[in-house]
């Protein structure tokens, strides 16, 4: 029999052992994004822009399915702090069900759509063709996709983020490889006194998606895997059928944070086309930017997935002074972190632009915005603990609130006439997101210093 690890005994151990696997996976995958964007960038920028064109539809679909993950994450984490392995078991099989469902639906509507969105997201005439096609095979892999978000949630509920961190590194390692074979032609590279021939497919933006498509297969291939020989939460011996004991509670959980994840990534698609409205420079550097940004929010997410694991453990076992103890600790560690990573950022920025193009106006641009949005992290961060925590408790609806009135009340509507009435550009339009982002700040805090926030505290105080 498999000996179970033990969580270390102290708070901040236990917050360190969850975190920082899950930091790792999201570092390789940054990796693998800034690699994808320097091959890419090396084509030209508008290949970047055919790229780029489409990725916040990629956020909006890949944070829904995220959202039903959360729902069998605050299932899972208190069924264990609960001492209840069986439950855990039970929702595990219910998620494969998810997986089935959801992966088939989202696989459907985006080749089916395939052909229009880059219409929908204002895309220049001359690209969208070939954003088309590099969408089109990107979801040919939406299943097992599907399967590496919402059974790698399990494992992680399950105290488990090592193996979605081995497994994103293997998928990492797919992904470079095979871009390094397939976005290039033939050709001989000279390393030292040696000349080495590499063979290549020269498909270009086409060979990027290739590439991706293969990689999120074998990653959703090997977390079932995981999940099927995992000792706590494996489906087998398990129904199949629908079992409304498991995912009435899941779907109550999971629906107020689909839904606010399908309203803010839509805001993310509106900020975007709003941006793409502006032009190809504008598009690259913001494209660009992004992808800079997501690797020094690492800390954040990171710590995000320790907060919900522990906190549904804590609210599992009804240990009021562990949840509190949790709230304490882990945002004084996240405001630390958050302040390190924003100092980084702010100072390296323009260096960080200049990997990935060599085109002075999208090097200034995306430095500017990204030294404007490095000051308001240590902020955001705080937002990003309060959430994971109460994901893990179950509480989904304050999140959803805050985040519809943030994404829509102030950034798409300020971004609106900023760009099209005032006539601005770049700069207004993320300015626009990080007031958006200190105002989810201030609501969080408040809910937080409130008291709301802990449903032990608060139901024994009513």
């Amino acid at each position: 029999m498999r000996k179970e690890k033990q969580m270390p005994r102290t708070m901040t151990g236990a917050i360190f052992a969850l975190a920082w696997p899950t930091m790792l996976e999201q570092l390789m995958h940054t990796a693998v994004q800034y690699i994808d964007t320097a091959m890419v960038g090396s084509l030209g920028t508008e290949a970047t822009a055919a790229v780029g064109a489409t990725t916040t539809v990629n956020w909006l679909i890949g944070s829904t399915v995220s959202a039903i993950g959360v729902g069998f994450l605050a299932y899972i984490s208190q069924a264990r702090g609960a001492g209840k392995p069986q439950e855990a078991k039970r929702a595990s099989s219910q998620a494969v069900l998810a997986v089935v469902f959801a992966g088939l639906l989202f696989t459907f509507l985006t080749l089916g759509l395939s052909g229009v969105i880059p219409a929908w997201m204002q895309v220049d005439e001359g690209i969208r063709s070939l954003a088309s096609r590099y969408f089109f095979i990107l979801y040919l892999s939406m299943l097992p996709r599907t399967a590496s978000i919402i059974l790698g949630t399990v494992l992680r509920a399950a105290g488990d983020t090592a193996t979605p961190m081995k497994v994103g590194i293997g998928v990492n390692i797919v992904n470079i490889t095979l871009n390094f074979l397939l976005i290039y032609p033939t050709r001989n590279v000279v390393v030292g006194p040696w000349e080495v021939f590499i063979p290549g497919a020269g498909l270009g933006v086409i060979g990027a998606a290739i590439a991706s498509a293969i990689a999120f297969t074998v990653g959703g291939i090997s977390i079932t895997g995981a999940v099927w020989k995992h000792p706590e939460i494996t489906p087998k011996g398990q129904s199949f059928r629908p079992d409304m004991r498991v995912l009435v509670p899941c779907l109550r959980v999971a629906g107020p944070n689909a839904l606010q994840r399908f309203g803010t990534s839509l805001g993310y698609v509106a900020f975007a086309a709003m941006i793409n409205s502006l032009g190809e420079l504008s598009t690259a550097a913001h494209t660009i930017a992004n992808t800079v940004e997501s690797a020094f929010y690492i800390p954040g997410y990171g710590m995000q997935t320790a907060a919900a694991t522990l906190a549904g453990n804590a609210l599992g076992a009804r240990d009021e002074k562990k949840i509190k103890d949790l709230g304490r600790r882990i945002l004084m560690i996240e405001v630390g972190l958050m302040i390190l990573s924003g100092g980084l950022l702010f100072v390296f920025a323009p260096d960080m632009m200049g990997l990935f193009s060599k085109d002075a106006q999208v090097i200034l641009m995306g430095a500017t915005v990204l030294r404007m949005v490095a000051v308001s992290e240590p902020f955001y961060g705080v937002s990003i603990i309060i959430e994971g925590m109460l994901q893990g408790m179950g509480k989904t609806m304050m999140p959803f609130v805050c985040n519809i009135i943030g994404m829509w009340g102030i950034r798409i509507v300020g971004t609106f006439i900023c760009t099209h009435i005032l006539g601005y550009g770049l700069v207004s339009a993320w300015a626009c997101m990080i007031l958006h982002n200190l105002m989810l700040f201030v609501m969080f805090s408040v809910y937080y210093v409130s008291g709301r926030w802990n449903p032990l505290k608060y139901h024994k105080a009513g």
